[in-house]
Order: structure tokens, then sequence, then C-alpha cells
């Protein structure tokens, strides 16, 4: 598969056992309002506000189908394999030297069942920005997130901290790299 990598251009479809990754479509905004108003998705993340402001889902796909956009976002769809449409969402974030940074979310009612691990093996394999690096940080109190990543190949890196605004503070992190 040939893919364009530059920010801005279409996001290719990403498939694997059970998760179809794809681009945000304006119809994903019931079911991502529904989940990022959870409070835990939230607070495991550092961008989502709690309580969510209305219109910030709308806002938030907006942002991420823009031409000019910062982040390339994909919905884990799980619909080919009777699941919802959207089990959460993953994104890589282009940073300089053939660097990107990965974030991920997994809706609660699928916590567990190996959405996050499946998820960011194939956007590792796809390697859609043609990274030599990734980067990834989770809270310190997000353990399964840590694992996530470990099993993925990321190695630990070290310790920092984030502002998480569902929080309104700042929270220590774990740090993990993996060279591609």
């Amino acid at each position: 598969m040939t893919l364009d990598t530059t920010m801005g251009a279409a996001l290719p479809v990403l498939t694997s056992a059970r998760l179809v990754l794809r681009p945000l479509q304006a119809s994903d905004e019931g079911l991502l309002e529904l989940y990022t108003s959870d409070a835990r998705v939230a607070e495991g993340t550092r961008s989502i506000p709690h309580p969510l402001p209305p219109g910030a889902t709308a806002q938030f796909i907006t942002r991420a189908l823009a031409p000019d956009r910062d982040e390339d976002v994909w919905v884990m769809d799980g619909a080919a394999h009777d699941k919802a449409s959207v089990l959460g969402l993953i994104s890589l974030k282009a940073l300089d030297r053939q660097q990107s940074q990965i974030g991920y979310w997994v809706a609660p009612a699928f916590w567990n069942a190996g959405y996050a691990s499946e998820a960011v093996a194939c956007l590792i394999k796809a390697n859609p920005h043609n990274a030599r690096t990734l980067f990834a940080e989770v809270f310190q109190d997000n353990a399964a997130s840590a694992h996530v990543l470990t099993n993925a190949g990321f190695d630990y890196l070290g310790d920092a901290e984030a502002y998480s605004v569902a929080r309104r503070a700042n929270v220590p992190t774990w740090t993990y790299i993996r060279r591609m």
C-alpha cells in the first residue's frame, strides 16, 4: 500500500483481526460524546475536558478532519464484528525528525478486551507517518495503558508530567519510545 504521509492527506483505512481503523465521520459524534463525557475517559487523557462542554465533540471532529490538522485520528470501529461502530480512538501526531507520538483511548464498556493493544499493533504495522521512532505517554495511574505499550514493543524512557484538562492538574506520566 502506498501512503501519502503529509499532514492533511486522506487517512488510510487500516484493518486488524477485529477492528477497522478508519477516519472520523460526522456520524460518530453521538458515540464520541457519550464516551468522552465519562470522567474515566476524560481523566485518562490530556485534552478531553470534564464535564464535556456543549459542542466540544463536533469541534473535535471538525479539527480532526481539517486539511491543516496537526494530528491524524482514527476510529476503532468494531461494526464488522458485531461490536459498536466506535470503540475508541487512536491518533498519531507528527513530530520532527521522522518521529510521531501515539495516543489512544477505549470506551469503558470495551476495556480489558484487547482493543487498545490491537489498534496500537495495527498502527505500528502500517506506520502511516513512515516514522523512525514512536513516542507515547501514559498517566502513572493507568497501568493498563502502560501494559499496552510494553506489549507493543515500547521501552520505558522516563518519568515526566503532563497537564490533564479534566483533572485540572499536572499528572505524573511514564514516557515510552519505540524504534521502528
